[in-house]
């Protein structure tokens, strides 16, 4: 598995986990996206729907790459952040984004690095593997200490952030909050 930037060719890929994510009841981890006109912002949706057109499924992947950079349009309580896809071969089986900084609510509840990997590909080590990429990237990026949280009833993400190196600080509003240091 490697990590990759969001790329037309996981178009069909892409869709199918999406679908396998709403079937498990998790519509937030398919990975489409509504966000809502803020001052500067004139807001952006991508559904299901739409992203069969594969014009629109290219143009969420530009959207995508495009908000790692500072000037990206985005919402003001959103910060930039870099989203790169796990993949084997040509086929897409997850997400992994690294927010770039953290305001008060990504403190308390998201951390620096969300992810998600598609239901038929659990269980397989790629949460973990996409891990210790991105971490690379976090260097790159002087992002130290990294944070990362989990649902307290997510076991298998505490593993893999422990397994990484996560040392756990506390549990605040249903999330465990982990630290890595990579100094």
């Amino acid at each position: 598995m490697r990590l990759v930037d969001p790329h037309p060719r996981f178009h069909r890929s892409f869709l199918a986990a999406a679908d396998e994510f709403v079937a498990a009841d998790e519509a937030m981890y398919a990975n489409l996206l509504s966000w809502s006109a803020d001052a500067g912002f004139a807001g952006v949706e991508f559904t299901r729907q739409g992203l069969e057109d594969p014009e629109e499924f290219a143009a969420l992947c530009r959207f995508l790459v495009r908000q790692r950079d500072e000037d990206a349009p985005r919402p003001r309580q959103f910060v930039p952040f870099t989203e790169l896809w796990m993949a084997e071969d040509d086929e897409y089986v997850g997400r992994i984004s690294l927010r770039h900084e953290l305001n008060e609510l990504l403190y308390t509840w998201g951390g620096h690095i969300g992810y998600a990997v598609r239901p038929t590909a659990r269980s397989r080590g790629l949460a973990g593997s996409a891990l210790l990429q991105m971490l690379e990237v976090c260097d790159e990026l002087d992002i130290d200490p990294v944070l990362i949280t989990c649902d307290v009833d997510n076991e298998a993400s505490r593993r893999t952030i422990e397994s990484a190196g996560g040392v756990y600080e506390d549990t605040r509003e249903g999330k465990l909050r982990y630290w890595i240091d990579l100094s």
